[in-house]
This record gives structure tokens, sequence and C-alpha cells, in this order.
């Protein structure tokens, strides 16, 4: 029965640490930069876009398919980094939890 309350004071504790990390998440913000940073996108850590910053040299109607492509490329960076750490995060909130191998959480 002492196993049974040490596992489920654990599961709250773990709950609140859940909560608590995804109010980081949503107020974090990471960068993406492409083009040598000449174009920079903001994500929340919840991949949310939060800003796009162009440098004005970019600014000429020839270049606009390169600056849309600098977008993506921007955005892609800004979501992998995003992804990252909400890995590094999650990571820490199930430190010791005896879940299996392989085994995405949240599940």
């Amino acid at each position: 029965m002492k196993d049974i309350m040490g596992m489920m004071k654990a599961a709250g504790e773990m709950k609140a640490k859940m909560e608590a990390m995804q109010n980081e998440l949503a107020e974090l913000v990471v960068e993406g930069r492409s083009g040598g940073g000449m174009v920079v996108v903001a994500l929340s850590g919840k991949g949310d876009v939060r800003g796009i910053k162009i440098d004005p040299a970019l600014l000429k109607p020839e270049d606009a398919e390169v600056i849309e492509d600098l977008i993506v490329a921007a955005f892609n960076d800004a979501k992998g980094k995003s992804e990252v750490e909400m890995q590094r995060r999650m990571s820490e909130v199930t430190a010791g939890l005896p879940i299996p191998p392989g085994m995405k959480f949240p599940f």
C-alpha cells in the first residue's frame, strides 16, 4: 500500500511540473535565422509564430522568391530549436520515471 501512495504522490508532483513546463513553453521564444541573419523568425515554445524580421536590403520585388525561401528556412530553424528545448524540459520533468525506451511522453 505504501508503494501506491508513493506512486500517487509522484504522479501529482509530475502533473504540477508538467503544468509549470507548459506555462514556461508558452512564454519561451526561440529565434530561427537564415540568409546569414537577414531573415529571423521568432516562435513560442509551442510553435506559434511571434514575429518575423526581414533585413530591408532584401525588400526588392525581384527578390520575393528568395525572401519566401529564407522565411521558410528561418521558421524551420526556429521550430527545430523549439522542439529541442521542449524535449530537454520534458526529460527534466520525467527524469526517474519508469518510461519504456522509445515511448514518447506525453503519450
